[in-house]
């Protein structure tokens, strides 16, 4: 058992090792992983040939359809807007709002990346708030950062809430419960998520101050706290936002928590700003804008069009309005991928994935901001070949998931796990449903994968079956931020190819301290619950 445990993790700590000590290039790394994967599957767990290849072929069309698409759509819609010039108008009018960088990550990152999330999903959520702070001028490797941070909590109710709605459905638990307990376990990270966020943008804008000082351009060290004059914005920013989540997760379910609760943030931290900021801002923090013009209706309306059409378009496509999206998934085409035991055809939902509204809400925006069919398609052209190695690490990853799903490698993990914690299980429940999104970088497959796993372990300890299934999805956002998936659309979002090893290190400290809260409060929680 302990050795095919060992053997179960190798495609992770390869992933870990390459990325961190060796600095490989994800698409590499990923490649190679997949490769170990694909060895271990076929000599160790036994699987035949042909399954083994039918597995790497499911995984690399859930890879492109319709993860990659939503990806390349968002990137493409954010190219749009920069080739067209409206990029440089949204950054002015964000800036109208308040000049300060660190509310505008708050705002941007963390309750429009939230709002993403919860609509989209499948990297949105990272590529498009990622591209616009780079957009606005923000250093790129700190605007991948803080994205993948805020886009941890936002997870768990992801997609209109598939990731806990499956796990419902695995488990055959109220999902009232678990949409409860799961906001009840998220609670300290929703709130001290704006804080890490605000520390990274004090830290970052700093060490410029500090660096231009030894030019003699400014004065070394002259903001000392980057909370000052912002801590009770950063405060209203995260309760704005899980209050709503919570009365939103206890009485309508696991669609809308995530939804509401980031619109209710932009609006707070925005309406705090105006309230509670200072206009007397350091100037590190100051957002440079080229231009002081006003800008009217009209041209505000144009330059967001492309960003107000993906809300609409992914609004009226979404479960909420039902009929329209019952009509809308019955377009699609069930194929018998994978050959092996329990195998389950594969459904392409043809007209109620995101990517698809994206792309068009982008084309539509474009030519409302005066880009013609043949421009766009130029860019469009030139996000692809920009995507390319980002393809290649997704559907490497995705591949290397299907692998070790279908071949029992992650059936003998979870065994081995489960045998060895005993009694802290609780404990160390959440490291589960993190490693699930750490292969996949999907919530959803997290609870696919070790959901069902939670709920018996948690019956056969006496354990409360809701909480100890709450905490595989609070645990799977943990390890988001850290995922190869979710560090190639940022990677791909702000042009920052072979740099995943610096995003992974500049993460994985706040994974580490995710993850250790949750587990402390599961395990708690389980003492308290039985």
């Amino acid at each position: 058992m302990t050795v095919a445990f060992i053997l179960a993790l190798l495609p992770i700590i390869w992933l870990i090792v390459a990325l961190t000590a060796f600095k490989i290039p994800g698409f590499k790394a990923c490649a190679i992983a997949l490769v170990i994967a694909y060895i271990l599957s076929v000599t160790v767990w036994k699987m035949p040939l042909p399954d083994s290849i039918t597995a790497v072929a499911e995984g690399s069309a859930l890879a492109i359809w319709p993860i990659i698409i939503v990806i390349i759509a968002a990137i493409f819609t954010y190219n749009i807007c920069l080739a067209t010039g409206k990029m440089e108008m949204i950054k002015k009018m964000l800036a109208s709002v308040t000049n300060d960088k660190r509310v505008l990550v708050l705002i941007i990152a963390w309750g429009f990346g939230g709002f993403m999330e919860g609509m989209a999903g499948f990297g949105t959520a990272v590529a498009i708030p990622a591209s616009m702070l780079w957009g606005l001028g923000v250093n790129p490797v700190f605007a991948a950062i803080v994205c993948l941070i805020a886009n941890a909590t936002p997870t768990a109710f992801g997609s209109i809430g598939i990731p806990t709605t499956t796990l419902a459905k695995i488990t055959d638990l109220d999902v009232f419960g678990l949409s409860t307990d799961t906001v009840i376990l998220l609670a300290p990270l929703i709130l001290l998520t704006p804080f890490i966020l605000v520390y990274l943008t004090g830290k970052t804008e700093k060490g410029k101050e500090i660096k231009r000082s030894t030019t003699g351009n400014s004065d070394p060290g002259r903001s000392k706290n980057p909370f000052k004059g912002i801590g009770l914005i950063t405060l209203i920013s995260g309760l704005t936002f899980l209050i709503p989540e919570f009365l939103v997760a206890k009485f309508l379910g696991a669609e809308l928590p995530v939804v509401i609760g980031s619109v209710c943030s932009m609006l707070c931290t925005a309406g705090a700003a105006k309230l509670f900021g200072k206009k007397d801002i350091n100037s590190e923090y100051c957002l440079e804008v080229k231009s002081k013009n006003k800008i009217t209706g009209k041209e505000a309306l144009i330059a967001w069009s492309p960003f107000i059409l993906i809300f609409l378009f992914l609004l009226g496509t979404s479960k909420l309005i039902a009929p329209l999206n019952e009509l809308l998934a019955s377009v699609k085409t069930s194929v018998n991928i994978y050959t092996g035991k329990d195998a389950v055809p594969y459904t392409f939902s043809w007209l109620t994935t995101p990517g698809l509204w994206i792309i068009l809400a982008a084309f539509l925006g474009g030519k409302l901001q005066g880009a013609s069919f043949f421009e766009m398609i130029t860019v469009l052209k030139k996000t692809m070949i920009q995507m390319f190695k980002t393809i290649v690490t997704i559907i490497s990853i995705m591949a290397t998931a299907k692998l070790m799903g279908y071949s029992g490698m992650i059936a003998s993990m979870s065994l081995m796990f489960v045998t060895v914690t005993g009694s802290f299980y609780p404990l160390f429940a959440p490291l589960l449903g993190s490693i699930g999104t750490f292969v996949t970088g999907s919530g959803t497959s997290a609870s696919v994968l070790f959901g069902g796993l939670q709920a018996e372990t948690g019956a056969a300890l006496n354990l409360n079956q809701v909480w100890i299934s709450a905490s595989n999805t609070a645990g799977a956002i943990t390890a988001k931020m850290i995922s190869p998936q979710s560090i190639a659309v940022a990677v791909a979002a702000v042009q920052l190819q072979g740099k995943e090893s610096v995003l992974l290190k500049g993460t994985f400290k706040y994974y580490l301290l995710f993850l250790g809260i949750v587990g402390l409060l599961t395990y708690m929680g389980a003492q308290l619950l039985g």
